[in-house]
């Protein structure tokens, strides 16, 4: 399963989903990945300047991690193509025209946004009709 290249067939079918937590990213200058694992992170990236881990709101405060911003995870249950072009261009910009800032992250199957939680359901509301596009 290689997933949906079409990108006018992956924005029919986009089907976003606002998950239920907050989540925070938070970053941990000399951390390693694996490390702050009973943090139980949805998404971690190693970069130059320590970890980013991306994990609940809940789980950051029950453990102390500092992090700015709280942010709602939006999943586009459309299975894109890793290789597929221009949904990230097409999303980030439709969102833009409102002044939502999307960060995105692509699994195998899916494509995940955090948008900030204030702005959440205006996101959905505007992902829902981006399959009229």
């Amino acid at each position: 399963m290689s997933g949906e290249t079409d990108l006018k067939a992956i924005l029919k079918t986009l089907s976003p989903n606002l998950l239920g937590d907050t989540y925070v990213f938070c970053t941990l200058p000399g951390a390693s990945y694996g490390d702050y694992a009973e943090a139980k992170p949805i998404a971690s990236f190693q970069e130059h300047e320590g970890l980013t881990l991306v994990v609940t709101q809940q789980s950051a405060d029950a453990l102390g991690l500092g992090y700015e911003g709280l942010f709602r995870c939006i999943s586009l249950q459309v299975h894109s193509s890793l290789e597929s072009v221009g949904l990230t261009a097409v999303v980030a910009g439709k969102l833009a025209v409102y002044d939502i800032s999307a960060n995105m992250i692509a699994g195998f199957f899916h494509d995940h946004l955090f948008v900030p939680e204030a702005k959440a359901d205006l996101a959905l509301d505007l992902l829902h009709n981006l399959n009229q596009v």
